[in-house]
């Protein structure tokens, strides 16, 4: 039996709508807080969200709670107030506001989120947060805006995406995420610590042609030592954002790019790494070695 209950793309695309009747198309970035309130207080009159706050919550990125008993019906939304990142901070407010559509009456005293909760958007992570995570990206990045702004067939350099977040105000490794989702380019996200791969996302056609990394139910996984990733003290940030060309067999067997941003408040490094568009064959390495 099929839920009646709009899925993460339905609730998105309604709030998306009223956005666009009211404020216009060209509405970004979003004001999650004072939506939040005011569309709850819309759909959901005896039990809005009334209260949206940042505290100190060491361990967690954010969450929803109902109102304590003897206070008025409704509920709060709180982000951890040491978040520096504010587009970090606007894509945990609208994470929260996706459990308020979504999981309230599943989690009727309310849900405190991780900060692995907003870094992995897989399914096969957590159905609840994975689809937190869909309705954030969708409200704070559609994809028919995101499209105007970065073609599908073109190859990102990080001045791209530093235009996307501020565009949206969401933090980079949303906006990167967002765009390894619709990209026709070979591409591998990569988020790696102390030279281990935490996780990675390959685009489509990254995926199809075999380029991705297997990171659960499995040993860890070391990132190449000639990457720039393994390299932090050895390489310039502003080189690390420029990008290097590498050489086969070190990132997979064909050459690629990769540009790399050190995150110090989260202690990762996040890689992207774009492949030809058409993976060389065996045949044809050994002809241009030849010639």
């Amino acid at each position: 039996m099929m839920s009646d209950r709009p899925s993460p793309h339905q609730w998105a695309f309604k709030l998306s709508h009223v956005l666009n009747t009211v404020l216009g198309h060209d509405h970004f970035p979003i004001d999650v807080g004072d939506i939040a309130k005011e569309y709850s207080a819309q759909i959901c009159p005896e039990a809005p969200i009334t209260l949206v706050s940042g505290k100190s919550l060491p361990g967690f990125e954010g969450g929803l709670f109902k109102a304590p008993p003897g206070k008025k019906e409704g509920w709060g939304i709180f982000y951890n107030s040491d978040i520096r990142s504010q587009g970090r901070i606007n894509f945990t407010l609208a994470h929260e506001l996706g459990h308020y559509l979504q999981h309230r009456n599943q989690y009727p005293e309310g849900i405190s989120c991780g900060e692995q909760d907003f870094y992995r958007w897989e399914s096969e992570y957590g159905q609840v947060e994975h689809q937190a995570n869909q309705f954030a990206a969708n409200l704070l990045m559609p994809l028919d805006d995101y499209r105007k702004e970065i073609s599908p067939n073109v190859k990102i350099d990080t001045l791209m995406i530093d235009h996307i977040t501020e565009r949206y105000g969401v933090s980079l490794l949303a906006a990167l995420l967002r765009w390894i989702e619709y990209t026709e380019q070979r591409a591998v996200l990569i988020v790696s610590r102390d030279d281990f791969i935490l996780w990675a996302r390959s685009s489509k056609s990254a995926l199809k042609s075999g380029a991705f990394f297997r990171t659960a139910n499995v040993p860890p996984v070391s990132i190449p030592m000639q990457s720039i990733a393994a390299n932090k003290n050895n390489i310039d940030e502003n080189t690390a954002r420029t990008g290097k060309h590498l050489k086969e067999g070190i990132w997979f067997n064909e050459p690629c790019d990769e540009f790399a941003i050190f995150s110090e408040q989260y202690d990762f490094v996040i890689s992207l790494i774009q492949l030809p568009k058409t993976p060389e064959s065996t045949y044809d390495r050994i002809r241009i070695k030849r010639h």
